[in-house]
């Protein structure tokens, strides 16, 4: 059950009215955790903006929503993990590697690696070595690749951490 309540621009105040405003505005609805966001300007605000941001990622849309997927199964969104699921296949990505991903892993090695990082930053950024990197660039992968999986990784961090902490489920 919800902890907070959803806003409008009705409803909010100050800052988060002015984002709700333009947000419907341009879209025409948001849904709940954007309105729920919206109870701080400072939090809805940075989510959009590194939600705008990752848009320019270079790692590519699957990669993410498979990245998105395995960390979402450690940290427990529910919600989170739904709308990635729901995005990975509407991406024609194959349940067996949605099912891999949920476990951490892919039968392709290149992105089982860049799937593993994804979860090491997610637990134990301490944890990554050089090799890793080294391994990470051997199958193809870009400085600026890597360091998108800390955004894809970050802007997971955020959704979900707030929907946990908000009480938003799927529904």
């Amino acid at each position: 059950m919800p902890r907070f309540d959803r806003l409008t621009p009705e409803t909010a105040v100050g800052a988060s009215r002015e984002l709700l405003g333009e947000l419907v505005e341009r879209h025409g609805t948001v849904g709940d955790m954007v309105s729920t966001m919206a109870h701080s300007p400072a939090v809805l605000g940075g989510y959009l903006q590194l939600s705008r941001a990752m848009r320019r990622a270079k790692i590519d849309r699957r990669t993410s929503e498979l990245i998105s997927i395995a960390v979402q199964a450690q940290q427990g969104c529910g919600m989170c993990l739904a709308s990635h699921v729901e995005a990975a296949r509407s991406l024609d990505v194959p349940e067996e590697k949605i099912r891999l991903a949920h476990d951490g892993t892919s039968s392709d090695a290149a992105l089982a690696a860049i799937i593993r990082l994804g979860l090491q930053v997610y637990r134990e950024p301490a944890s990554i070595t050089d090799d890793q990197v080294d391994e990470l660039r051997a199958f193809g992968y870009s400085d600026r690749a890597i360091a998108d999986v800390v955004g894809v990784v970050s802007l997971n961090v955020i959704t979900g951490a707030f929907n946990l902490v908000a009480g938003l489920t799927p529904g």
